[in-house]
């Protein structure tokens, strides 16, 4: 990733979506991804060695923005995986109130692009010093979070320009999976990630935006999900945001019902992620309510039946489908800002290395 920050100089959105980074950049993660895990294989066996030889009493996430998102992807991956309790450090705690965290035995994992962050930094140094082991998920390998970190997992995107992230994010669900497999130890999971790129490159045919079209002036959004797919919702919704200048709010499918779903009624826009696992029945049937009460209603799955589909391409493991969707749903965000008459690759008042302290 590049570590220059991008002002924005120019706000007149490019020609056609082909043109714009984000949409170059989102169709680059199944190459990216492929690259990442051949890479990285050897290292993350030895990784998950130690980790079985010692294991963790906890997992932490430390991460912000795009990042804090695969952190919640993580927290699902590890605890239905691995049975670790896996809980986000808030960055602030430390690096702001300066309150002492007991972390001794934790496996403190830091998520970012850039590397660069002052407040991430802070605290991959104050929990190596708490006698954590700290791991460090980062595209940029000479950044100063890779130099604190005991462990360094390159994520290998290569680099972004556009301030949108799309291929670093995919390729952090990626590096958290094969983490996860390989210290599972599981022959299945490991095949259905290394074959998840090819996944990623039959979905992409699937060109959701004429679906997404009626979005061009839509003003409020849900998008919800459950458990492994609710990272995808987040950073949908961020995205949302951050390209198309709509406000959009992610939800867990079970958390909707507690205040918010009282806002869903006719032609309310609501995008569902849904994933073959124990919480698609829920998530499928919480879709079919919203549609009753006359909402617009998408849901991206690999069942292509279902009313209001945005299909995608079957993957081996649930825990895949994930990295499929969310990048499908880039190149749907790209067209839907670009119809907003929006720049994705130059989001106002943003810039791609955000260093928060």
């Amino acid at each position: 990733m590049t570590t220059m920050t991008h002002e924005p100089i120019a706000r007149a959105a490019p020609g056609a979506p082909r043109d714009t980074a984000m949409f170059r950049e989102a169709h680059e993660a199944d190459v990216a991804v492929a690259r990442q895990l051949e890479r990285n294989d050897a290292a993350m066996t030895r990784l998950a060695e130690i980790l079985r030889r010692d294991p963790p009493r906890f997992v932490v996430t430390c991460a912000r923005g795009s990042s804090d998102h695969a952190a919640t992807y993580a927290k699902y991956v590890f605890e239905t995986e691995l049975g670790f309790v896996t809980a986000s450090a808030s960055p602030s705690v430390t690096a702001v109130y300066e309150a002492p965290q007991r972390l001794e035995g934790a496996l403190y994992l830091v998520i970012s692009q850039s590397g660069r962050s002052p407040d991430l930094v802070e605290n991959a140094e104050r929990a190596r010093r708490a006698g954590a082991r700290v791991v460090a998920f980062v595209n940029a390998e000479d950044s100063p979070l890779a130099a604190r970190a005991e462990h360094v997992v390159p994520l290998a995107a290569g680099p972004e320009l556009s301030v949108a992230a799309t291929k670093s994010y995919i390729c952090s669900l990626s590096a958290i999976l094969h983490l996860a497999a390989r210290w599972r130890d599981d022959a299945r999971l490991i095949e259905a990630l290394f074959a998840a790129p090819e996944a990623m490159r039959a979905s992409w045919s699937y060109d959701w935006s004429p679906a997404l079209a009626p979005l061009a002036g839509a003003r409020n959004l849900f998008v919800v999900a459950r458990g492994l797919g609710l990272a995808v919702a987040q950073e949908a919704a961020l995205k949302l945001k951050e390209t198309c200048g709509l406000h959009a709010e992610a939800f867990s499918a079970a958390e909707v019902r507690h205040g918010p779903m009282t806002l869903v009624g006719p032609d309310f826009p609501v995008l569902f992620f849904a994933q073959h696992d124990a919480t698609a029945d829920g998530t499928l049937a919480l879709a079919r309510e919203f549609r009753a009460r006359g909402a617009t209603v998408w849901i991206a799955s690999g069942d292509q039946e279902l009313p209001g589909a945005l299909p995608l391409a079957d993957t081996a493991h649930p825990a895949c489908t994930p990295l499929v969707a969310i990048r499908n749903f880039y190149r749907a965000a790209n067209a839907l800002a670009l119809a907003r008459g929006r720049n994705p690759d130059l989001p106002p008042h943003l810039k791609k290395v955000t260093e928060t302290r």
